[in-house]
């Protein structure tokens, strides 16, 4: 069944299921959402070291400590590659996976299946892979003046 924003289908909405640092059959968080056709990757999501409210630090578990983890990604490649267009960071995103195992257990249940069946990729995020497809890929992005007229100038010294 369908779950949102994750199942969204749009070209720069990439949806992000959690992995369970057990690994093996239990590699995906038995919480995380999941779907060949709804989810698009996998992050770590489960005991991540986060802040909390009054200047405190707690282990937290869910897609939503996953999902910061694929918009960090995203944010580096297009820091590193701003040519490149939020579609390209998506299947860059999506084409860089290491695949998870074959068989895993489905989150929710007690059934084994295969982890092709759980995402769109079929995989676990890798950061230098997508590194290193984004830098032999040509930017598609549409040019434009990120701050048109304003003569914006860095503050610093010139170098």
């Amino acid at each position: 069944r369908p779950s949102y924003p994750s199942s969204l289908s749009q070209a720069n909405v990439i949806s992000v299921g959690a992995l369970s640092p057990e690994g093996g059959e239990n590699a995906v968080a038995e919480f995380s959402n999941y779907g060949k056709k709804e989810v698009d990757v996998f992050a770590p999501g489960v005991y991540i070291y986060a802040t909390t409210p009054e200047n405190t630090y707690n282990y937290l578990s869910g897609t939503s400590m996953a999902s910061p983890v694929v918009a960090g990604m995203a944010a580096l490649i297009r820091s590193r590659y701003p040519d490149l267009s939020a579609k390209q960071v998506k299947d860059i995103i999506i084409k860089s996976t290491d695949k998870l195992p074959a068989s895993v257990i489905q989150p929710g249940t007690f059934n084994t299946v295969s982890s092709s069946e759980l995402s769109v990729s079929g995989g676990m995020v890798d950061l230098v892979t997508a590194m290193k497809i984004a830098d032999s890929t040509k930017g598609k992005a549409k040019k434009k003046n990120r701050i048109p007229g304003s003569g914006y100038v860095p503050a610093g010294p010139k170098v």
